[in-house]
């Protein structure tokens, strides 16, 4: 008896698509729990002290009025970042290199690093801004649409 040359091709795609999904498969998932970075407030970082400390998470929040401090000449910048402006719980953050050029105190921002259980040691700093766009009125002056840019907006839903 003969073989079938088409159930023979027939074996060799099923295997061959086969093979090809579980190698997509295991490229997919193979190294996915390394390289995710959480996202956790102040207030979940300090709850999970112990699960948090040495894992490299994105810290979110506001930056603390007052707590800015930046020294161009070594480029180290630390400050805190709570839930609000003000007040409890907050997170000393410590990172090297220039802050994001909006950065300032009472804006969100987001810190990539790992938290060392006492200090949150960030290695990127990223400022959280609004995605809405608001064109200049008919006969503003572009330098009255860029001043909004330099302060956050008092009255501005936080």
């Amino acid at each position: 008896m003969t073989p079938d040359p088409d159930r023979k091709r027939r074996l060799i795609l099923v295997g061959s698509l086969t093979v090809l999904a579980l190698a997509v498969t295991a490229l997919s998932f193979g190294g996915i729990e390394k390289n995710l970075v959480y996202y956790l407030s102040p207030e979940e970082l300090l709850a999970k002290q112990d699960a948090a400390t040495g894992a490299t998470v994105r810290l979110g929040g506001v930056v603390q009025k007052g707590s800015v401090h930046w020294d161009a000449r070594t480029m180290e910048l630390s400050f805190a970042v709570g839930m609000a402006d003000q007040g409890e719980p907050h997170v000393q953050v410590q990172a090297r290199g220039a802050p994001p050029q909006m950065f300032q105190e009472g804006i969100g921002a987001v810190v990539e690093g790992v938290y060392d259980g006492h200090v949150f040691l960030g290695e990127r700093v990223m400022v959280k801004h609004s995605n809405e766009y608001r064109p200049p009125a008919p006969n503003e002056a572009p330098e009255v649409t860029f001043s909004t840019l330099d302060a956050p907006d008092p009255q501005a839903p936080r």
